[in-house]
Protein backbone atom coordinates (compact mmCIF):
# COMPACT_ATOMS: atom_id res chain seq x y z
CA UNK A 1 0.00 0.00 0.00
CA UNK A 2 1.30 3.43 -0.94
CA UNK A 3 2.07 5.85 1.83
CA UNK A 4 -0.02 8.94 1.07
CA UNK A 5 0.43 12.41 2.55
CA UNK A 6 -3.34 12.64 3.04
CA UNK A 7 -6.41 10.43 3.08
CA UNK A 8 -8.41 13.16 1.30
CA UNK A 9 -7.34 16.24 -0.61
CA UNK A 10 -10.19 18.60 -1.52
CA UNK A 11 -9.83 21.24 -4.24
CA UNK A 12 -12.41 23.97 -3.64
CA UNK A 13 -13.58 25.65 -0.43
CA UNK A 14 -17.29 26.14 -1.11
CA UNK A 15 -20.24 24.51 0.64
CA UNK A 16 -19.62 21.04 -0.82
CA UNK A 17 -15.83 20.94 -0.45
CA UNK A 18 -15.84 22.31 3.08
CA UNK A 19 -18.54 19.85 4.21
CA UNK A 20 -16.67 16.82 2.79
CA UNK A 21 -13.39 17.97 4.34
CA UNK A 22 -14.88 18.60 7.80
CA UNK A 23 -16.85 15.36 7.97
CA UNK A 24 -13.88 13.27 6.80
CA UNK A 25 -11.49 14.99 9.22
CA UNK A 26 -13.83 14.07 12.08
CA UNK A 27 -13.33 10.36 11.34
CA UNK A 28 -10.64 8.37 13.17
CA UNK A 29 -7.10 9.29 12.08
CA UNK A 30 -8.13 10.77 8.73
CA UNK A 31 -5.71 13.38 7.38
CA UNK A 32 -7.46 15.95 5.23
CA UNK A 33 -6.25 18.96 3.25
CA UNK A 34 -8.15 21.56 1.25
CA UNK A 35 -6.94 24.11 -1.31
CA UNK A 36 -8.93 27.23 -2.20
CA UNK A 37 -7.52 30.04 -4.36
CA UNK A 38 -10.30 32.55 -3.62
CA UNK A 39 -12.51 33.28 -0.59
CA UNK A 40 -13.86 30.42 1.52
CA UNK A 41 -17.59 29.74 1.43
CA UNK A 42 -17.97 29.47 -2.33
CA UNK A 43 -20.65 30.92 -4.56
CA UNK A 44 -23.40 30.59 -1.96
CA UNK A 45 -21.78 32.50 0.88
CA UNK A 46 -19.60 34.98 -1.02
CA UNK A 47 -21.50 35.82 -4.20
CA UNK A 48 -24.80 33.99 -4.19
CA UNK A 49 -27.66 32.90 -1.96
CA UNK A 50 -26.60 34.57 1.29
CA UNK A 51 -25.82 38.14 0.16
CA UNK A 52 -28.69 37.90 -2.33
CA UNK A 53 -31.23 37.04 0.40
CA UNK A 54 -29.96 39.96 2.50
CA UNK A 55 -30.51 42.16 -0.57
CA UNK A 56 -34.02 40.71 -0.94
CA UNK A 57 -34.80 41.68 2.68
CA UNK A 58 -33.45 45.21 2.10
CA UNK A 59 -35.41 45.63 -1.14
CA UNK A 60 -38.76 44.63 0.39
CA UNK A 61 -39.02 47.61 2.74
CA UNK A 62 -40.03 50.04 0.01
CA UNK A 63 -43.30 48.17 -0.58
CA UNK A 64 -43.80 47.56 3.17
CA UNK A 65 -43.63 51.33 3.85
CA UNK A 66 -46.19 51.94 1.11
CA UNK A 67 -48.48 49.18 2.33
CA UNK A 68 -48.30 50.39 5.94
CA UNK A 69 -50.08 53.61 4.93
CA UNK A 70 -53.13 51.63 3.87
CA UNK A 71 -53.30 50.32 7.45
CA UNK A 72 -53.26 53.83 8.91
CA UNK A 73 -49.54 54.26 9.62
CA UNK A 74 -48.34 57.76 8.98
CA UNK A 75 -45.05 57.04 7.27
CA UNK A 76 -43.50 60.35 6.29
CA UNK A 77 -41.35 60.60 3.16
CA UNK A 78 -38.82 57.80 3.06
CA UNK A 79 -35.49 59.08 1.78
CA UNK A 80 -34.55 55.91 -0.03
CA UNK A 81 -31.87 53.37 0.68
CA UNK A 82 -28.55 54.52 2.15
CA UNK A 83 -26.50 52.36 -0.20
CA UNK A 84 -23.23 53.05 1.56
CA UNK A 85 -24.62 51.93 4.92
CA UNK A 86 -26.25 48.81 3.49
CA UNK A 87 -23.34 47.68 1.31
CA UNK A 88 -20.87 48.03 4.20
CA UNK A 89 -23.07 45.83 6.39
CA UNK A 90 -23.50 43.33 3.57
CA UNK A 91 -19.75 43.13 2.99
CA UNK A 92 -19.07 42.74 6.73
CA UNK A 93 -21.58 39.90 7.00
CA UNK A 94 -20.04 38.04 4.06
CA UNK A 95 -16.58 38.43 5.65
CA UNK A 96 -17.93 37.18 8.97
CA UNK A 97 -19.33 34.07 7.28
CA UNK A 98 -16.10 33.45 5.41
CA UNK A 99 -14.32 33.55 8.76
CA UNK A 100 -16.82 31.01 10.12
CA UNK A 101 -15.98 28.66 7.21
CA UNK A 102 -12.24 29.04 7.80
CA UNK A 103 -12.70 28.30 11.51
CA UNK A 104 -14.86 25.26 10.83
CA UNK A 105 -12.02 23.79 8.78
CA UNK A 106 -9.34 24.78 11.28
CA UNK A 107 -11.25 23.39 14.25
CA UNK A 108 -11.90 20.15 12.35
CA UNK A 109 -8.15 19.69 11.83
CA UNK A 110 -8.18 20.26 8.07
CA UNK A 111 -4.89 21.60 6.64
CA UNK A 112 -5.70 24.49 4.28
CA UNK A 113 -3.76 26.00 1.38
CA UNK A 114 -4.86 29.40 0.08
CA UNK A 115 -3.90 28.81 -3.52
CA UNK A 116 -4.77 27.19 -6.81
CA UNK A 117 -4.39 23.41 -7.02
CA UNK A 118 -4.61 20.96 -9.90
CA UNK A 119 -4.64 17.22 -10.44
CA UNK A 120 -1.40 15.67 -11.75
CA UNK A 121 -2.40 12.00 -11.61
CA UNK A 122 -4.77 9.67 -9.78
CA UNK A 123 -3.21 10.35 -6.35
CA UNK A 124 -1.28 13.63 -6.75
CA UNK A 125 -2.20 17.31 -6.61
CA UNK A 126 0.07 20.25 -7.31
CA UNK A 127 -0.24 23.70 -5.78
CA UNK A 128 0.54 26.95 -7.59
CA UNK A 129 3.88 27.00 -5.73
CA UNK A 130 4.86 23.77 -7.47
CA UNK A 131 4.56 21.81 -4.24
CA UNK A 132 3.02 18.34 -4.70
CA UNK A 133 1.02 16.18 -2.30
CA UNK A 134 -0.27 12.65 -2.57
CA UNK A 135 -3.67 11.57 -1.33
CA UNK A 136 -5.66 8.34 -1.34
CA UNK A 137 -8.74 10.25 -2.54
CA UNK A 138 -9.03 13.58 -4.32
CA UNK A 139 -12.33 15.48 -4.29
CA UNK A 140 -12.96 18.22 -6.86
CA UNK A 141 -15.44 20.90 -5.77
CA UNK A 142 -14.47 24.06 -7.64
CA UNK A 143 -18.04 25.14 -8.40
CA UNK A 144 -19.21 27.29 -11.28
CA UNK A 145 -18.56 30.68 -12.83
CA UNK A 146 -20.69 33.14 -14.84
CA UNK A 147 -20.98 32.42 -18.55
CA UNK A 148 -20.67 35.50 -20.77
CA UNK A 149 -21.38 35.76 -24.49
CA UNK A 150 -18.63 36.89 -26.84
CA UNK A 151 -19.89 40.33 -27.91
CA UNK A 152 -18.09 43.68 -28.36
CA UNK A 153 -17.74 45.50 -25.02
CA UNK A 154 -18.60 42.50 -22.85
CA UNK A 155 -15.76 43.45 -20.47
CA UNK A 156 -17.87 46.44 -19.34
CA UNK A 157 -20.62 44.32 -17.77
CA UNK A 158 -21.19 43.09 -14.25
CA UNK A 159 -21.90 39.45 -13.42
CA UNK A 160 -23.48 38.10 -10.24
CA UNK A 161 -19.89 37.96 -8.87
CA UNK A 162 -19.58 41.78 -8.84
CA UNK A 163 -23.15 42.88 -8.25
CA UNK A 164 -22.73 42.60 -4.47
CA UNK A 165 -19.85 45.07 -4.31
CA UNK A 166 -21.22 48.05 -6.28
CA UNK A 167 -19.91 51.32 -4.86
CA UNK A 168 -23.19 53.08 -5.60
CA UNK A 169 -26.75 52.17 -6.45
CA UNK A 170 -27.38 52.41 -10.22
CA UNK A 171 -30.28 54.73 -11.12
CA UNK A 172 -30.79 52.91 -14.39
CA UNK A 173 -29.89 49.23 -14.69
CA UNK A 174 -30.09 46.76 -17.57
CA UNK A 175 -30.30 43.08 -16.66
CA UNK A 176 -29.73 40.52 -19.40
CA UNK A 177 -31.11 37.02 -18.82
CA UNK A 178 -34.35 35.22 -18.06
CA UNK A 179 -33.26 32.72 -15.41
CA UNK A 180 -33.78 32.99 -11.69
CA UNK A 181 -30.62 35.06 -11.02
CA UNK A 182 -31.69 37.70 -13.57
CA UNK A 183 -35.28 37.77 -12.30
CA UNK A 184 -34.25 37.97 -8.64
CA UNK A 185 -31.94 40.92 -9.26
CA UNK A 186 -34.57 42.66 -11.39
CA UNK A 187 -36.96 42.45 -8.42
CA UNK A 188 -34.27 43.45 -5.89
CA UNK A 189 -33.08 46.57 -7.72
CA UNK A 190 -36.64 47.65 -8.53
CA UNK A 191 -37.28 47.44 -4.77
CA UNK A 192 -34.17 49.55 -4.17
CA UNK A 193 -35.65 52.24 -6.42
CA UNK A 194 -33.55 51.66 -9.56
CA UNK A 195 -35.22 51.84 -12.96
CA UNK A 196 -34.73 48.28 -14.25
CA UNK A 197 -34.95 46.98 -17.82
CA UNK A 198 -34.68 43.21 -18.28
CA UNK A 199 -33.85 41.63 -21.64
CA UNK A 200 -34.95 38.04 -22.01
CA UNK A 201 -33.71 36.21 -25.11
CA UNK A 202 -36.60 33.72 -25.12
CA UNK A 203 -40.35 34.18 -25.01
CA UNK A 204 -40.61 33.39 -21.30
CA UNK A 205 -38.72 33.91 -18.06
CA UNK A 206 -37.75 31.03 -15.74
CA UNK A 207 -37.71 28.42 -18.48
CA UNK A 208 -38.16 24.88 -17.17
CA UNK A 209 -40.43 25.91 -14.31
CA UNK A 210 -44.21 25.55 -14.46
CA UNK A 211 -45.31 28.05 -17.12
CA UNK A 212 -48.58 29.05 -15.46
CA UNK A 213 -46.65 30.02 -12.31
CA UNK A 214 -43.88 31.83 -14.21
CA UNK A 215 -46.38 33.82 -16.29
CA UNK A 216 -47.87 35.13 -13.06
CA UNK A 217 -44.41 36.03 -11.71
CA UNK A 218 -43.60 37.86 -14.99
CA UNK A 219 -46.86 39.83 -14.96
CA UNK A 220 -46.39 40.90 -11.36
CA UNK A 221 -42.76 41.86 -11.94
CA UNK A 222 -44.00 44.11 -14.75
CA UNK A 223 -46.68 45.66 -12.56
CA UNK A 224 -43.97 46.28 -9.90
CA UNK A 225 -42.09 48.35 -12.48
CA UNK A 226 -39.65 45.98 -14.20
CA UNK A 227 -39.50 46.78 -17.94
CA UNK A 228 -39.40 43.13 -19.01
CA UNK A 229 -38.77 42.65 -22.73
CA UNK A 230 -38.87 39.27 -24.52
CA UNK A 231 -37.04 38.10 -27.64
CA UNK A 232 -34.31 40.70 -27.30
CA UNK A 233 -30.59 40.61 -26.64
CA UNK A 234 -27.57 42.94 -26.46
CA UNK A 235 -25.31 42.91 -29.50
CA UNK A 236 -22.82 45.62 -28.52
CA UNK A 237 -21.77 47.69 -25.50
CA UNK A 238 -19.81 50.97 -25.47
CA UNK A 239 -18.40 52.79 -22.49
CA UNK A 240 -19.40 56.48 -22.72
CA UNK A 241 -17.85 58.19 -19.72
CA UNK A 242 -19.94 57.41 -16.64
CA UNK A 243 -22.42 55.11 -18.34
CA UNK A 244 -22.74 52.38 -20.94
CA UNK A 245 -24.46 52.53 -24.31
CA UNK A 246 -25.98 49.33 -25.62
CA UNK A 247 -27.26 48.33 -29.02
CA UNK A 248 -29.91 45.62 -28.98
CA UNK A 249 -31.10 43.00 -31.47
CA UNK A 250 -33.42 45.53 -33.12
CA UNK A 251 -30.75 48.21 -33.51
CA UNK A 252 -32.18 50.30 -30.67
CA UNK A 253 -29.63 52.26 -28.64
CA UNK A 254 -29.96 53.11 -24.95
CA UNK A 255 -27.72 54.25 -22.08
CA UNK A 256 -27.54 52.61 -18.65
CA UNK A 257 -25.52 53.23 -15.47
CA UNK A 258 -24.73 49.54 -15.13
CA UNK A 259 -25.36 46.32 -17.05
CA UNK A 260 -25.71 42.97 -15.33
CA UNK A 261 -25.37 39.81 -17.39
CA UNK A 262 -27.01 36.80 -15.73
CA UNK A 263 -26.91 34.48 -18.72
CA UNK A 264 -26.11 31.20 -17.02
CA UNK A 265 -23.17 29.59 -15.28
CA UNK A 266 -20.52 27.15 -16.42
CA UNK A 267 -18.53 24.56 -14.46
CA UNK A 268 -15.27 26.03 -13.20
CA UNK A 269 -12.91 23.35 -14.56
CA UNK A 270 -10.23 25.37 -16.37
CA UNK A 271 -6.74 24.57 -15.10
CA UNK A 272 -8.00 21.79 -12.85
CA UNK A 273 -5.74 19.13 -14.33
CA UNK A 274 -2.49 18.98 -16.23
CA UNK A 275 -2.44 17.63 -19.77
CA UNK A 276 -1.89 13.99 -18.91
CA UNK A 277 -4.10 13.55 -15.81
CA UNK A 278 -6.93 12.02 -17.84
CA UNK A 279 -10.14 13.32 -16.25
CA UNK A 280 -13.09 13.21 -18.66
CA UNK A 281 -14.57 16.66 -19.24
CA UNK A 282 -17.99 17.18 -20.87
CA UNK A 283 -19.02 19.61 -23.58
CA UNK A 284 -19.82 22.41 -21.11
CA UNK A 285 -16.62 21.96 -19.12
CA UNK A 286 -18.29 19.75 -16.53
CA UNK A 287 -16.29 16.97 -14.89
CA UNK A 288 -18.08 13.77 -15.93
CA UNK A 289 -19.07 11.56 -12.99
CA UNK A 290 -21.13 8.43 -12.35
CA UNK A 291 -24.07 8.37 -9.96
CA UNK A 292 -21.66 8.05 -7.02
CA UNK A 293 -19.86 11.27 -8.06
CA UNK A 294 -16.84 9.22 -9.16
CA UNK A 295 -14.88 10.58 -12.14
CA UNK A 296 -13.19 8.63 -14.93
CA UNK A 297 -10.34 8.07 -12.42
CA UNK A 298 -11.39 5.73 -9.58
CA UNK A 299 -9.71 7.63 -6.74
CA UNK A 300 -10.99 11.06 -7.85
CA UNK A 301 -14.53 12.31 -7.17
CA UNK A 302 -16.30 15.54 -8.12
CA UNK A 303 -19.38 17.22 -6.62
CA UNK A 304 -21.45 20.38 -6.86
CA UNK A 305 -21.75 22.87 -9.73
CA UNK A 306 -18.53 21.52 -11.26
CA UNK A 307 -20.47 18.40 -12.32
CA UNK A 308 -23.35 20.43 -13.81
CA UNK A 309 -26.04 18.18 -12.37
CA UNK A 310 -28.18 20.42 -10.14
CA UNK A 311 -26.62 23.79 -9.38
CA UNK A 312 -27.88 24.22 -5.82
CA UNK A 313 -25.98 24.59 -2.55
CA UNK A 314 -27.99 21.97 -0.60
CA UNK A 315 -27.32 19.50 -3.43
CA UNK A 316 -23.55 20.06 -3.23
CA UNK A 317 -23.72 19.45 0.52
CA UNK A 318 -25.75 16.25 0.10
CA UNK A 319 -23.34 15.06 -2.61
CA UNK A 320 -20.47 15.72 -0.18
CA UNK A 321 -22.13 13.57 2.49
CA UNK A 322 -22.80 10.81 -0.05
CA UNK A 323 -19.13 10.93 -1.12
CA UNK A 324 -17.93 10.44 2.47
CA UNK A 325 -20.22 7.40 2.83
CA UNK A 326 -19.02 5.98 -0.49
CA UNK A 327 -15.28 6.54 0.03
CA UNK A 328 -14.77 6.08 3.76
CA UNK A 329 -17.62 3.85 4.97
CA UNK A 330 -17.62 1.40 2.08
CA UNK A 331 -21.29 2.32 1.66
CA UNK A 332 -21.86 3.43 -1.96
CA UNK A 333 -24.42 6.24 -1.67
CA UNK A 334 -26.02 8.28 -4.43
CA UNK A 335 -28.56 11.07 -4.46
CA UNK A 336 -32.14 10.99 -5.60
CA UNK A 337 -32.45 14.09 -7.79
CA UNK A 338 -36.23 13.90 -8.12
CA UNK A 339 -38.51 16.26 -6.18
CA UNK A 340 -35.88 18.84 -5.30
CA UNK A 341 -37.60 21.89 -3.82
CA UNK A 342 -36.45 25.36 -4.91
CA UNK A 343 -37.35 28.93 -4.13
CA UNK A 344 -36.96 31.89 -6.46
CA UNK A 345 -36.73 35.13 -4.51
CA UNK A 346 -38.43 37.36 -7.02
CA UNK A 347 -41.22 39.71 -6.01
CA UNK A 348 -43.54 37.83 -5.88
CA UNK A 349 -41.61 34.89 -4.47
CA UNK A 350 -42.02 31.46 -6.04
CA UNK A 351 -41.59 28.08 -4.39
CA UNK A 352 -41.77 24.86 -6.32
CA UNK A 353 -41.27 21.12 -5.88
CA UNK A 354 -41.88 18.18 -8.19
CA UNK A 355 -43.09 18.24 -11.77
CA UNK A 356 -44.39 21.15 -13.81
CA UNK A 357 -47.75 20.66 -15.50
CA UNK A 358 -46.00 20.42 -18.91
CA UNK A 359 -43.70 17.57 -17.82
CA UNK A 360 -46.33 15.74 -15.76
CA UNK A 361 -48.90 15.77 -18.58
CA UNK A 362 -46.39 14.13 -20.93
CA UNK A 363 -45.98 11.23 -18.51
CA UNK A 364 -49.66 10.45 -18.05
CA UNK A 365 -53.09 11.86 -17.20
CA UNK A 366 -53.13 14.46 -14.41
CA UNK A 367 -55.64 16.59 -12.56
CA UNK A 368 -54.73 20.24 -12.04
CA UNK A 369 -55.90 22.13 -8.95
CA UNK A 370 -55.29 25.89 -8.79
CA UNK A 371 -56.32 28.81 -6.64
CA UNK A 372 -55.70 32.46 -7.38
CA UNK A 373 -56.52 35.11 -4.78
CA UNK A 374 -55.52 38.40 -3.21
CA UNK A 375 -53.64 37.66 0.04
CA UNK A 376 -55.40 38.94 3.15
CA UNK A 377 -52.48 41.17 4.11
CA UNK A 378 -52.64 43.23 0.93
CA UNK A 379 -56.45 43.40 1.05
CA UNK A 380 -56.34 47.01 2.26
CA UNK A 381 -53.64 48.02 -0.19
CA UNK A 382 -54.35 49.27 -3.66
CA UNK A 383 -52.02 46.96 -5.55
CA UNK A 384 -52.21 44.13 -8.03
CA UNK A 385 -50.60 41.53 -5.78
CA UNK A 386 -52.15 38.10 -6.18
CA UNK A 387 -51.16 34.73 -4.76
CA UNK A 388 -51.34 31.47 -6.65
CA UNK A 389 -51.12 27.84 -5.57
CA UNK A 390 -51.16 24.85 -7.90
CA UNK A 391 -51.19 21.12 -7.30
CA UNK A 392 -50.52 18.55 -9.99
CA UNK A 393 -52.08 15.20 -9.16
CA UNK A 394 -51.67 11.85 -10.92
CA UNK A 395 -55.08 10.60 -12.08
CA UNK A 396 -54.13 6.92 -11.60
CA UNK A 397 -52.48 6.98 -8.19
CA UNK A 398 -53.82 10.26 -6.68
CA UNK A 399 -50.20 11.13 -5.81
CA UNK A 400 -49.29 14.81 -5.68
CA UNK A 401 -46.60 15.14 -8.34
CA UNK A 402 -45.96 18.87 -8.11
CA UNK A 403 -46.65 21.88 -5.89
CA UNK A 404 -46.13 25.41 -7.25
CA UNK A 405 -46.63 28.48 -5.08
CA UNK A 406 -46.39 32.16 -6.02
CA UNK A 407 -46.94 34.15 -2.84
CA UNK A 408 -45.14 36.03 -0.08
CA UNK A 409 -43.19 33.39 1.86
CA UNK A 410 -43.54 30.78 -0.92
CA UNK A 411 -40.05 29.44 -0.20
CA UNK A 412 -40.93 28.73 3.42
CA UNK A 413 -44.18 27.01 2.43
CA UNK A 414 -42.72 24.78 -0.26
CA UNK A 415 -40.15 23.31 2.14
CA UNK A 416 -43.00 21.76 4.11
CA UNK A 417 -44.86 20.68 0.98
CA UNK A 418 -41.65 19.04 -0.26
CA UNK A 419 -41.69 16.58 2.66
CA UNK A 420 -45.16 15.42 1.65
CA UNK A 421 -44.28 15.17 -2.05
CA UNK A 422 -41.07 13.25 -1.26
CA UNK A 423 -43.05 10.80 0.90
CA UNK A 424 -45.51 10.18 -1.91
CA UNK A 425 -48.51 11.89 -0.32
CA UNK A 426 -51.81 11.71 -2.21
CA UNK A 427 -54.34 14.46 -2.83
CA UNK A 428 -56.51 12.65 -0.27
CA UNK A 429 -53.71 13.02 2.31
CA UNK A 430 -53.65 16.76 1.57
CA UNK A 431 -57.48 16.91 1.85
CA UNK A 432 -57.39 15.07 5.19
CA UNK A 433 -55.02 17.68 6.65
CA UNK A 434 -56.64 20.42 8.72
CA UNK A 435 -56.07 23.94 7.37
CA UNK A 436 -54.27 26.59 9.43
CA UNK A 437 -56.56 29.63 9.23
CA UNK A 438 -56.14 32.45 8.27
CA UNK A 439 -52.99 31.80 6.22
CA UNK A 440 -52.02 31.76 2.57
CA UNK A 441 -50.74 28.19 2.85
CA UNK A 442 -54.10 26.78 3.99
CA UNK A 443 -55.10 26.88 0.32
CA UNK A 444 -52.69 23.97 -0.27
CA UNK A 445 -55.11 21.66 1.58
CA UNK A 446 -58.50 23.23 0.77
CA UNK A 447 -58.76 22.91 -3.02
CA UNK A 448 -61.75 20.69 -3.79
CA UNK A 449 -62.20 20.34 -7.52
CA UNK A 450 -59.67 20.20 -10.34
CA UNK A 451 -59.81 23.18 -12.70
CA UNK A 452 -58.82 20.92 -15.59
CA UNK A 453 -57.29 17.60 -16.52
CA UNK A 454 -54.43 17.06 -18.95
Amino acid sequence: IMNFDYDLFVIGGGSGGVRAARVTAALDNKRVALAEMDRYGGTCVIRGCVPKKLMVFASEFSSIFTESRSYGWDVQKVNGLNWNFFSKKLSAEVSRLEHVYRNLLKNSGVKTFDQHAKVINEHTVELATGEQFTSEYILLATGGKPDLPNIPGIDHVLTSDQIFSLSKLPQKLLIVGGGYIACEFASIFTGFGSKVTQFCRGETILRGFDSEATTLVANQMKSNGVDLQYGVNVVEIDNIGNSYRITDTYGRVEDFDQILFATGRLPNSNGLQNGSAGLFVGDNGEIVVNKYSQTSIDSIYAIGDLTNRKQLTPIAIKEAMAFVQTAFFNNPTCLDYSSIPTAIFTKPEMGTVGLSEEVAAERGPVDIFTTYFKPMRSGFADNEEKSFIKLIVCKKTDRVLGVHIVAPGAGEMVQMAAIAVKMGATKKDFDNTVAVHPTISEEIVTMQKPVRSS
